[in-house]
């Protein structure tokens, strides 16, 4: 058999490798090569029959001797940086000669750009949206590349810095239970109930579940209430996307039913709740706050919701996430912050932080609003809490967690939600302690140098033993890990949204089709070693983390990245109020809330929910209330807002 001619650069020079012919040994255009298989190029030579060669695509190149080629391919690769001038040379195609000079830069840019994501199959990109991918992938990829790279990458043989992401191989299911404890909760006894339906609105989950368990109230009459509640203040929170009052009144008699029974389900039993609209629930719309999946129902019933009906607890709204489980905005407009109505709540938990209810946590979304609205909120650590039937952003990130009046409620909660999901194999059964039951003296808790020293001072007066304290690591990339992770993860599960064009119709463009545009080419070794960079950190904050708990600032942005990134637990309390920058009277009753973190190892958020409950045994910052629309005198709400709102950042 003969062998096929060979398009070669000149008659004196190699073979090239990007034409037929068999792979010589001696040193070949391998650059030239490697950049026209990733831009999807082929090379050939004015001199060279066309015929001779099977064309990858249309899109040529001249073929040159190396030196030049090799200049050639650094010129091409910086098309993915900024734009650079073209020298002028003839390039020739099937059908005529053009010099390059006749192409605009920014059409060979987009022409290149073109190739190299047709190789990925995603040739759905418009000219605008390339250019954004290549000046993001320039700002903010390359530089976390390099960083896990020098971190993770500068040994072969994988032997250390193992990947966290562990595979499990077993078909077994059934759930190994570990001794199942519940919390003993505090008796809660002499409570009454109050004249005013305001005040019954605003009491604790123990305390509303003393006057259920002592026949004071119903939880018909609670479900009238809270829906009252709900559709009172809706109108300026924007915190509702749907009503389950049908459902709520079934399950209210239900409840009811059994009480008259003899049958006590807890401290839940009876009492009225909302999930955040990323949770299935058979029979109402999960929406997931878009307007791509705005009319969207799902037969299915969420292991939390599950977990909350069987312990006698009552639905009666889905509440707003921004959309896609972004920030605060969503197909119906922006959530608010109650103790500011002039500001969003932020974060895509952003319903159930304005109203208290069940929320999630990917990147911020429970910290940053609990935060904003000045609430008490757990982030639990991650995998006690089963996710089936809710949106995944990514499945070594997610969390649910309870946004509540108070510590204890937050306790009860966690008791109620916790343990192993069967069909979401990151949940696991963890034996945490009783909360209500730890010494808080035998306790050693550091705070940091951005803690709120009222915190620091109360605990103290309390027993603790508080030290200064810093969490000390050295991976420099925790920011760029959590992108990585959790837009490449949240983009295979959308997939399908981005290449039929959904994205188009995203409420905030540049929110999620920013982000998931640009990782649609993170490699897969890069994913990887991000990955390997996270474990790392993993094992740096064990050593470091020498205390029982901490005290630190609770929405700064390198904290909440290293949290979710190591899964440990957070309690967000309220620790007082400010008055608003440039009030428009002295009467103003709006007001700015502080806050602080409480942080405790994984599988110990029993301690950082006693710390919370010592903290708020003694302050009133979470009995306050917000005015929503009661501003004072002389005080309205422009429109649009005065306040600035600062540039967005991921609350997921």
């Amino acid at each position: 058999m003969a062998r096929p001619s060979i398009a070669t650069c000149d008659p004196s020079a190699r073979p090239c490798l990007a034409t037929r012919g068999s792979l010589p040994r001696s040193r070949t255009c391998a650059p030239l090569l490697f950049l026209c298989l990733l831009l999807g190029l082929t090379v050939f030579c004015a001199d060279a029959n066309p015929s001779d060669s099977k064309l990858l695509c249309s899109r040529l190149l001249p073929c040159e001797p190396s030196i030049e080629m090799v200049r050639n391919c650094k010129n091409l690769w910086k098309l993915l940086d900024r734009k650079v001038s073209v020298p002028c040379r003839k390039i020739t195609t099937l059908t005529r000669t053009v010099t390059l000079t006749e192409l605009p830069d920014k059409t060979m840019e987009a022409k290149c750009l073109q190739g190299m994501f047709e190789l990925i199959d995603s040739a759905f990109f418009n000219e605008t949206k390339l250019q954004e991918i290549a000046k993001g992938a320039t700002e903010m990829n390359v530089p976390i590349y390099r960083a896990n790279r020098k971190l993770v990458a500068t040994k072969n043989g994988g032997l250390e810095n193992p990947s966290p992401l562990v595979f499990n191989p077993s078909w077994n299911r059934e759930v190994q239970r570990v001794q199942d404890k519940r919390f003993k909760y505090p008796s809660a006894s002499g409570v009454k109930l109050p004249r005013d339906e305001e005040d019954i609105a605003f009491m604790s989950v123990l305390e509303l579940g003393e006057l259920i368990k002592t026949r004071q109230i119903t939880s018909k009459e609670l479900v009238r209430i809270y829906l009252k509640q709900l559709k009172r203040y809706n109108h300026v929170l924007e915190a509702v996307v749907t009503y389950t009052e049908e459902l709520a009144y079934k399950q209210a008699k239900e409840a009811d039913d059994l009480l008259s029974q003899g049958t006590y389900l807890g401290p839940l039993h009876g009492i009225p709740y909302g999930l955040k609209d990323i949770v299935a629930v058979p029979g109402y719309k999960t929406t997931w706050g878009s307007t791509s999946f705005k009319d969207q129902f799902l037969d299915i019933e969420a292991w939390v919701y599950k977990r909350l009906k069987a312990s006698g607890a009552v639905l009666v709204a889905k509440l707003v996430t921004g959309s896609m489980a972004y920030d605060d905005i969503w197909f119906g407009g922006r959530t608010r912050n109650p103790w500011n109505i002039e500001e969003f709540s932020t974060g895509s938990s952003a319903g159930p932080a304005a109203s208290t209810s069940a929320g999630s946590e990917t990147a911020g979304s429970m910290t940053y609003p609990a935060a904003r609205c000045g609430i008490t909120a757990l982030r639990p650590t991650f995998g006690s809490v089963g996710r089936t039937g809710v949106m995944s952003i990514s499945e070594s990130l997610d969390k649910l967690g309870p946004f509540c009046r108070t510590a204890a409620d937050c306790a009860v909660i966690l008791d109620a939600i916790k343990g192993k999901d069967p069909d979401d194999l990151s949940s696991r059964e963890i034996a945490f302690e009783d909360p209500f039951s730890v010494d808080i003296t035998k306790l050693t808790v550091g705070y940091t140098k951005d803690a709120d020293m009222k915190v620091v001072e109360v605990l103290g007066s309390k027993g603790v033993n508080m030290v200064p304290f810093e969490l000390n690591y050295t991976v420099e990339s925790v920011q760029g890990i959590l992108n990585f992770t959790m837009d490449v993860d949240m983009l295979a599960h959308f997939d399908e949204w981005q290449r039929t064009g959904q994205e188009d119709l995203y409420e905030a463009q540049d929110q999620w089709p920013v982000e998931l545009r640009r990782a649609r080419v993170v490699t897969a070794v890069d994913y990887i070693q991000a990955q390997r960079a996270r474990g790392k950190l993993i094992r740096e904050v064990e050593k470091s983390f020498t205390v029982d708990a901490f005290i630190g600032n609770v929405t700064d942005w390198e904290k909440v990245c290293m949290g979710n990134l190591v899964g440990l637990p957070v309690l967000v309390i309220p620790t007082g109020f400010k008055n608003i920058t440039d009030p428009p009277t002295n009467s103003c009753r709006r007001r700015t809330t502080i806050n602080a973190g409480i942080y405790a190892p994984p599988e110990r958020d029993h301690i950082a929910l006693a710390l919370g409950m010592a903290y708020q045994s003694v302050t009133d910052a979470h009995r306050k209330r917000p005015p929503i629309d009661d501003l004072g005198p002389d005080d309205s709400i422009p429109n649009p807002p005065r306040a600035l709102i600062p540039p967005r950042r991921l609350h997921i």
